[in-house]
């Protein structure tokens, strides 16, 4: 699975929908109720790393994949809505398909 573009961008999509939770449901609560930024710095910059990766590994499977362009933009707008992972892996599984 790791061995292909379309495999590797299906894992990290879904590593960086799971730290975006992360971030939004622990981190953010954490430094709101409780006063302590610090989870925000860590799990904040982890997240960053892994959107920057997330990003990369659309590009390289829509031009592998010959993905279209609006494809590509619905995968990114996707993947800035919490949860939105489960809907990229919905919208891959149907291009693996085709």
């Amino acid at each position: 699975m790791l061995k292909s573009a379309f495999g590797r961008f299906r894992i990290i999509s879904i590593i960086e929908g799971l730290s975006y939770l992360l971030l939004v449901f622990v981190a953010m609560p954490i430094k709101y109720l409780g006063d302590n930024p610090y989870p925000v710095k860590v799990v904040g910059m982890g997240h960053g790393v892994l959107f920057i990766l997330f990003c990369f590994a659309l590009l390289h499977v829509m031009v592998k994949c010959k993905w279209n362009l609006g494809l590509s933009f619905k995968l990114f707008v996707y993947s800035l809505i919490p949860f939105g992972f489960i809907i990229i892996e919905k919208e891959i599984k149907k291009q693996a398909k085709d």
